[in-house]
């Protein structure tokens, strides 16, 4: 398969939106970001957010993430900040910090070199990394994208740190020119090996997609698409970490 440009592929993602035409929010004011609820948990722990949480924090959460990470001139829209707002909203009392470090156009391996000292300078409670559209898009063999989910995992959680895995995002007009399924099973594989969570956003996405809920398959993304995504990515991401780390907010509220 040949690989297409990275600049070329962004602009029909969800990443670095730039303003374009947009469509009426009165429809999309009216639905609700649905997701089944076998996507919002795991039986993998996040014991160290769990005991961060009781302490009543801080919980430090680092995005390692790409261009999907972002919207381009409205940051404070972009899921790791709606992820920051709900957590907050969700857990009283508890301080909760959400930072990112962009991996931009880095492949997973790249990447895996630095997770380990990158964790152990900013000491995060969690990690969640965000990886597979780079190594897809370069066609990177499925077995060294493996290796390296392997090797960032394990120095993650060297470093102290609970993990969560990000798959791609899901965009049907790019599906056709990438080939994302083997990439999307061996994060899960990964996952699995090392006891770590994997939230499924290319699978959230993509029944967003098929609801009605959001259309990703207009070729001009306005920004107000990205900003209701990104809101309802933000707000999903934390209820799986509430959930995965078996968190009660309503027993919070009494002890605090």
């Amino acid at each position: 398969m040949r690989a297409i440009g990275i600049p070329i592929l962004s602009l029909m993602m969800l990443a670095g939106l730039t303003a374009g035409s947009s469509p009426s929010c009165a429809d999309d004011a009216t639905k609700s970001c649905e997701v089944p609820a076998y996507l919002l948990t795991s039986d993998s722990p996040l014991s160290k957010v769990a005991a961060a949480v009781k302490a009543g924090g801080p919980v430090n959460i680092l995005v390692v993430g790409s261009r999907s990470s972002t919207i381009s001139g409205a940051e404070g829209d972009a899921y790791p900040a709606r992820l920051q707002a709900a957590l907050r909203e969700k857990l009283p009392g508890v301080t909760v910090n959400v930072s990112v470090e962009m991996a931009a156009r880095k492949t997973a391996e790249e990447v895996a070199l630095e997770l380990g000292k990158l964790a152990e300078e900013k000491k995060p409670t969690l990690v969640v990394w965000q990886t597979g559209t780079v190594d897809a898009i370069r066609s990177v063999d499925t077995d060294n994208f493996r290796g390296a989910i392997d090797d960032g995992v394990a120095a993650l959680q060297k470093a102290g740190a609970d993990v969560v895995l990000m798959n791609m995002q899901y965009s049907p007009r790019t599906e056709t020119m990438i080939s994302p399924n083997a990439y999307i099973d061996n994060m899960r594989v990964a996952a699995q090996q090392h006891d770590v969570p994997l939230f499924d956003r290319f699978a959230i996405m993509h029944q967003w997609n098929e609801s009605g809920e959001f259309d990703l398959f207009r070729a001009v993304h306005g920004v107000d698409l990205a900003k209701r995504v990104h809101n309802c990515l933000g707000r999903a991401l934390s209820t799986f970490m509430i959930e995965t780390a078996r968190i009660n907010p309503a027993e919070l509220r009494i002890q605090r």
